[in-house]
């Protein structure tokens, strides 16, 4: 991250959203509202006295709700820019008007109290969409506490408690009162593979993720023991099978297959009943911590952003690519590709491999002087145009703009951004609009041909 912030032909918009995005393949338009981080990005050195200054302290998203950080804030330690930000929702300036004792402390006199938003545009060629995910809701759960029970948490709070600059400095530790956990309860599936109450694909990464937690708990904490309730254990990758087993034979995993049907809590503890399918025997675990592996579900926004670059998206909110197969990387917009887990859930392998592939098909982009489009587009009879422009209102990506001929104005097809889709020569009243090998006698002929085919002996 150091390195392509310091790179020249690099440039980093952190804290900044894509507003609109115009244009075409080698030629789009994209309008960014870089947001007011009330600090100036030149002039701050990143020292972290206006940080030290603050006396606001809130919960710290990064970390979970585990950890607090100040209103003054900079994401996590290894951020990049090394600049922090000011949380407009519960700075006391900006919350009640008083308090600038970040102002006070900075000696670059960094701090921007007044500053907007700024819209920025820049002319790219290509775009590529890494949106990432999110956790499902597993608050819908309520035989799992439904969010209630504070000893039971997600597979995120305890990557972070394992890390050893993170809230509880690598010790996994009940939130209810900070004591060490020492029986620890994993449970997959949570929201995945559930089409009732969650998402009804898996989630892929959970199960590896799942053994990575028991193999570290058992490093950090000798005494504790691990048990995880599965459905099946997928372990598709590269020695993922050898890494899975070796949290079993080395480190004490208790795997139990099976769902819980209920979790309740009893003193300090948290009871996991469930059934061993594997014995048919019922199972009550008093454990310490509970971690469910909650499925992953396409970003906040990312809906939004979809509509904004005309990317069409499945039953879930993950973004489709043309095919699966063929061409793995490729949004039907033309110049815009998909990487990461905003296609599907991926681990990092998988996900790096595809990230490989779009900058590849970026580069394929850039390296050619003339583009090569596919023929099946759709076309304009000018002189049949009627004006109504109902195809310009039905036009998914936006491929059909009005253009002035003379004292008219008539419908005309960007080439570049047409994906022969139809929906304009269907909408069409006056049938001025055809897609090139669709035509009417083209289809007709070939009918008639399948029929003179059909008719040989």
């Amino acid at each position: 991250m150091t390195e392509s912030s310091q790179d020249p032909n690099i440039t980093l918009y952190t804290y900044s959203e894509v507003e609109e995005v115009k244009g075409y393949v080698g030629n789009f338009e994209v309008t960014i509202r870089k947001k007011a981080r009330s600090v100036d990005l030149d002039t701050c050195t990143g020292c972290g006295d206006c940080i030290q200054k603050c006396p606001k302290r809130v919960t710290s998203e990064f970390d979970m709700g585990l950890g607090r950080r100040k209103a003054v804030y900079i994401p996590y330690g290894q951020a990049v820019p090394n600049v922090p930000v000011i949380d407009k929702d519960t700075c006391l300036f900006y919350t009640k008007g008083k308090c600038r004792m970040c102002e006070e402390a900075c000696g670059p006199q960094a701090i921007r109290l007044g500053q907007e938003d700024e819209l920025i545009t820049e002319k790219v060629g290509a775009i590529v969409v890494a949106t990432g995910f999110d956790q499902w809701d597993w608050t819908k759960y309520g035989e799992y506490g439904g969010g209630e029970i504070e000893n039971v948490i997600t597979g995120l709070h305890m990557e972070r408690m394992l890390e050893s600059t993170g809230p509880t400095a690598g010790h996994v530790v009940r939130p209810s009162d900070g004591k060490e956990a020492e029986t620890v309860v994993f449970i997959q599936c949570a929201g995945s593979r559930d089409p009732e109450r969650g998402v009804s694909y898996c989630s892929r990464v959970c199960c590896m993720y799942t053994a990575k937690h028991a193999l570290m708990l058992k490093e950090h904490q000798p005494n504790s023991q691990a048990y995880v309730f599965y459905i099946d254990v997928r372990a598709p990758g590269k020695n993922y099978e050898e890494f899975y087993q070796k949290a079993q034979r080395d480190h004490g995993a208790i795997y139990v297959r099976g769902r819980p049907s209920k979790l309740f809590e009893r003193g300090d503890k948290v009871v996991v009943r469930g059934v061993d399918t594997l014995t048919g025997k019922t199972l009550e675990i008093e454990a310490d911590l509970v971690v469910l592996a909650t499925a992953l579900v396409p970003s906040k926004g990312s809906m939004e952003l979809a509509k904004k670059l005309n990317i069409p998206h499945d039953e879930y909110g993950f973004f489709s690519e043309v095919h699966p197969k063929l061409q793995p990387v490729d949004s039907v917009t033309k110049g815009i590709f998909l990487t990461g887990a905003c296609q599907f859930p991926r681990d990092i392998p998988d996900t790096v491999a595809m990230s490989g592939a779009a900058a590849a098909g970026v580069c394929a982009v850039f390296s050619q002087d003339n583009l090569t489009i596919e023929p099946r587009i759709a076309e304009v009879d000018e002189d049949r145009c009627s004006s109504c422009f109902n195809c310009v209102d039905v036009c998914p990506f936006g491929a059909i703009e009005i253009a002035t001929r003379g004292d008219r104005k008539v419908a005309h097809v960007q080439k570049s951004l047409c994906a022969g889709c139809g929906n304009c020569a269907s909408a069409c009243r006056v049938r001025a609009i055809d897609v090139d090998g669709f035509r009417d006698h083209q289809i007709y002929a070939q009918i008639r041909g399948a029929f003179e085919w059909g008719e040989r002996p």
